[in-house]
């Protein structure tokens, strides 16, 4: 069976809470949390809200907490708020202003 994936593009505008099971790609605005398997962000992406992933890869703009059990923040990202998981990776370049904690 192959993984669905669900794709938010830089024209549309969320207001709310997003959930999706499997992988969620994000380049637009979205103000509210979301929760799905594999997230990825993009440079136009601009997120108000907690992220709750097993993978995470910020490239966008994110204003709110991370927990995930693998997080990656792209040299493209601007990530304010605290971050929780098991491996993190930051590309030089990447703008932040967080607080982390990395479980064992």
């Amino acid at each position: 069976m192959s993984e669905k994936e669900s794709i938010l593009l830089s024209d549309m505008s969320i207001t709310g809470d997003v959930v999706e099971k499997e992988k969620l790609s994000v380049d637009s605005k979205i103000s509210g949390n979301i929760k799905a398997d594999v997230i990825s962000t993009f440079e136009n992406s601009n997120i108000t809200g907690d992220i709750e992933a097993t993978n995470v890869k910020i490239g966008g703009k994110l204003l709110g907490n991370i927990k995930s059990d693998k997080t990656k923040i792209l040299s493209t990202a601007n990530v304010e708020g605290n971050l929780d998981q098991s491996t993190l990776s930051i590309e030089d370049g990447a703008f932040l202003k967080i607080k982390t904690q990395t479980k064992k």
